[in-house]
């Protein structure tokens, strides 16, 4: 199994570059704080919250993969290029149908060169 890189406090890392590689790898879960149980529900996840990626032909964001704690709800692959070739955020959309009483999503991202990253979990209430 490959390593699974988590985000860190970037305030509790000194280096300027530290803090720039830490984030354009990171993925960032954006969604509202509940949903409906059975309903289409959109969770975003972008990769970097303040810095770019490159997508580069030997370096870029390959796939974004969305779980509900272990369980994978979704996956988007890319190929090069699919950016422009240029530094920008891989920002990638899912609609899922939660169901239960709640949903701890996590998401990962894989770097062509630095592997996998993973972010903090994002509990989201279901409602019936």
């Amino acid at each position: 199994m490959p390593k699974i890189n988590k985000y860190v406090d970037i305030d509790s890392v000194e280096r300027e570059a530290k803090k720039d590689y830490i984030d354009r790898h990171s993925p960032f879960i954006h969604c509202e704080a509940t949903a409906k149980d059975g309903e289409p529900f959109l969770v975003t996840v972008k990769m970097g919250n303040e810095y770019t990626h490159p997508d580069d032909f030997d370096h870029y964001i390959e796939s974004v993969t969305l779980f509900n704690g272990e369980t994978k709800l979704a996956g988007a692959t890319y190929v090069p290029g699919t950016l422009g070739n240029i530094k920008a955020h891989n920002t990638t959309t899912f609609s899922i149908i939660p169901t239960g009483k709640k949903l701890t999503l996590v998401a990962h991202g894989y770097c062509t060169k630095h592997g996998v990253w993973e972010s903090t979990p994002v509990e989201v209430t279901v409602e019936a």
